[in-house]
């Protein structure tokens, strides 16, 4: 089936909860249903009817167990029609800093919690990003939270009291984000020996910790301190623009997202991580690869052991 080519024409083309349930079977099973409860694939599955009406619910050939297209995904037990889900979903992936939880809650009816709730399922079934690099790489670390704006402390805005370090990598148009507890040699050499291969090119700035690197990589330092941003044809841009993309979604003021916490910074992370990387995707082909991806449930229980939606604006 072809991609819409915006919401205007999913919402002109999907009228009913049948067609939103029928466009989500040819995405997820491209006809032959799957059992969710022992895998079998067949398109003689047995229709079950209500009313003499034929609702989504299957019953399975070979185990002979119930279910529909809903089981074993995201959308399991959700008393909300797939509507608003596809809604959620289309502008949450299309809009390039992301869209608020009140912003949501206003554009399909719902309540801030439950908006809230459905963009961090969203966020959970984001495939995990396994970028290697073999490539010139360009590494940078950076600082989200906090509320003093102050360098007057000698951090440099570096205070891991206040802010979370995250570390990144971007090569040949694919970055990597990663929420790291400090920015020492211990933490990220073992991430960047994990992801990028030996011998390759990597560009850091001057940071102490970046020092080692010569040893299996060819290391380009670009001396920041110095406000020189390249050099000989080197430079670190790409990864600071993606920070920069990066801060205007989560900013106390002007960001989408006014506040992440550290319990989830890192689902944030990986939301503009995706983002970036399906840039050069339609709207329409970035929805329907999330649709035909695994996703599981998300228990609003795992997500909390404090009420933190109520506090935190985003």
């Amino acid at each position: 089936m072809k991609p819409f080519h915006s919401l205007l024409q999913m919402i002109d083309t999907l009228h009913t909860e049948e067609d939103f349930r029928e466009y989500l079977e040819d995405m997820r099973w491209h006809g032959e249903p799957v059992c969710p409860h022992c895998g079998s694939i067949s398109k003689y599955h047995y229709k079950l009817t209500q009313k003499g009406e034929f609702k989504g619910l299957y019953k399975c050939k070979d185990c002979r167990e119930r279910f529909t297209v809903r089981i074993g995904t995201m959308f399991e037990d959700s008393n909300l029609p797939l509507k608003k889900w596809f809604y959620a979903i289309f502008l949450f992936l299309s809009h390039k800093k992301g869209i608020s939880s009140c912003q949501l809650a206003r554009d399909i009816h719902v309540t801030q919690k439950t908006a809230w709730f459905m963009l961090h399922c969203i966020r959970h079934n984001i495939k995990d990003d396994d970028a290697t690099f073999d490539d010139m790489t360009q590494m940078d670390e950076t600082y989200m939270g906090g509320k003093s704006r102050s360098h007057g402390n000698g951090t440099q805005g570096r205070s891991l009291k206040e802010k979370t370090p995250i570390f990144g990598m971007v090569s040949d148009g694919l970055v990597y984000a990663q929420v790291v507890p400090n920015v020492q040699k211990t933490t990220l050499y073992p991430i960047i020996k994990e992801r990028v291969r030996k011998g390759s090119t990597i560009i850091t700035d001057e940071l102490n910790v970046y020092n080692a690197l010569g040893k299996d990589y060819e290391h380009k330092t670009i001396p920041h301190k110095q406000h020189i941003y390249a050099l000989n044809g080197f430079h670190t841009n790409s990864i600071e623009g993606f920070w920069s993309h990066i801060k205007r979604g989560i900013s106390g003021i002007k960001g989408i997202y006014h506040l992440a916490s550290k319990k989830h910074l890192s689902k944030y992370c990986k939301e503009f991580v995706f983002r970036y990387n399906t840039r050069k995707q339609t709207d329409g082909e970035r929805f329907n690869d999330f649709l035909q991806s695994f996703t599981e449930r998300l228990y609003y229980g795992e997500l909390l052991m404090k009420p933190e939606w109520a506090w935190e604006s985003n």
